[in-house]
């Protein structure tokens, strides 16, 4: 129900920017911009979304599969039981579910956007298992998919990239203030979804649990800060990451030949899910994609940031960050739409710029929320989101607050 109303919502504020565009502006290309627009959502959704994507799926569910049958998963499981169990009470602790949410996790903290979407959506079919109301999300999914979209990656490789190729002084410098808003945005999104569902943080097993992950990744900023340099970072995170993902499949392939199964056949029946997946997708992606697309060329985000610059000159506040804001907007929308307005920010203010760094923490902080909820949910049939947006919205709320206050920190 909230995507329909959410997904009707972004038509009807479009349509009415852009009347006022033409009206009191004169911008007689602003229709011709969003119908363009559309066609190009729906494109992309299809062709450079969707059937990229079941290559990917049917690689990985092949892999996924063998992993399986070799029991990895399942050891997996067992390890992360004790705490999985507070946080997801309703899956049991041996349920294959639980090994596939942490080869999620880990493909996200090591910013493995390929391996981490399939990952992610044999999760969900695992979780939906054990779902009583198919079409709506259970307690246990909206817990998986807050914690995926606050967006939690060590290393954002793909960023200091992008500040490389721009010609940046020092490209790694929005390491630690990305790694910052990211964690609060996880740590908001688990704490909301706690309180909506009445769990309990406080006990011995939930916050040793976080201590040592707290402890692990203020462990590796330090190290990473203090004794290696743009380009030694930049090297170990391409090595370490891929040579983990890679260990993995040697892993799970050994894992099943100890166990004699014939790993190809296994691969096989695994990887015949890839292509349906995808195509089960298509609709919900297409739908969301159009909604954004048309969102994004009515306009619409312009005025907004300009009322917020309005709204804080008012009351006396620094303004700086204003500037920025597209980005922040744009994320739990669109990556590829909240990319550009990163690569925007960083062209026309300076790639070493307040706002231009600013841009690439936002971009860093969180993760593409209206995407998930249609790529994740839509996939296993859910229509009935319940609050996962709402919650998945405040982790990323929290996060831009968090990327705000880490920019003025340490670089205004």
């Amino acid at each position: 129900m909230a995507l329909n109303y959410i997904w009707i919502g972004f038509f009807l504020i479009s349509f009415i920017a852009a009347l006022g565009q033409w009206i009191f502006l004169g911008d007689v290309e602003v229709f011709k911009r969003i119908i363009d627009g559309t066609f190009d959502s729906a494109k992309i959704g299809v062709m450079e979304i969707a059937l990229p994507l079941a290559g990917v799926m049917t690689l990985w569910l092949g892999i996924m599969n063998i992993g399986e049958k070799a029991g990895a998963i399942n050891l997996l499981a067992k390890i992360i039981g004790p705490f999985f169990a507070r946080i997801f009470p309703g899956v049991p602790q041996s349920h294959p579910a639980n090994g596939h949410m942490v080869m999620n996790f880990s493909a996200n903290l090591l910013g493995l956007d390929n391996a981490a979407t399939p990952f992610g959506l044999k999760a969900m079919e695992s979780l939906q298992t054990l779902n009583p109301k198919k079409d709506e999300a259970s307690d246990a999914q909206i817990m998986f998919l807050v914690l995926h979209t606050s967006g939690l990656t060590l290393i954002p490789l793909a960023i200091m990239a992008q500040r490389a190729v721009l010609g940046a002084k020092d490209p790694s410098d929005i390491f630690i203030p990305c790694l910052i808003a990211t964690y609060v945005a996880t740590v908001v999104g688990l704490i909301a979804v706690a309180i909506c569902q009445r769990i309990n943080l406080f006990n011995r097993v939930v916050m040793s649990w976080l201590g040592g992950i707290s402890a692990f990744i203020i462990g590796m900023v330090w190290y990473l800060s203090q004794h290696m340099s743009r380009a030694e970072i930049e090297v170990f995170s391409k090595v370490s990451s891929n040579l983990l993902l890679f260990s993995i499949i040697v892993a799970f392939i050994l894992g099943a030949m100890r166990k004699k199964v014939n790993v190809y056949e296994a691969f096989i029946e695994g990887a015949k899910g890839g292509m349906q997946t995808s195509l089960t997708i298509i609709p919900y992606l297409v739908g969301m994609l159009v909604a954004i697309g048309v969102l994004r060329n009515s306009g619409v985000l312009g005025f907004v940031v300009a009322g917020f610059n309005w709204f804080f000159t008012q009351i006396g506040v620094n303004t700086d960050f204003t500037s920025a804001l597209p980005t922040a907007l744009m994320k739990p929308l669109s990556g590829s739409g909240s990319r550009a307005m990163m690569v925007d920010a960083m062209k026309t203010y300076g790639v070493d710029s307040f706002v231009g760094r600013l841009a690439c923490i936002f971009q860093g902080s969180a993760d593409t929320t209206f995407y998930i909820v249609a790529l994740y949910f839509g996939s296993v049939g859910i229509r009935k989101t319940r609050y996962a947006i709402s919650v998945g919205l405040i982790a990323d709320f929290a996060g831009v607050i968090a990327a705000i206050f880490v920019a003025y920190l340490f670089f205004h």
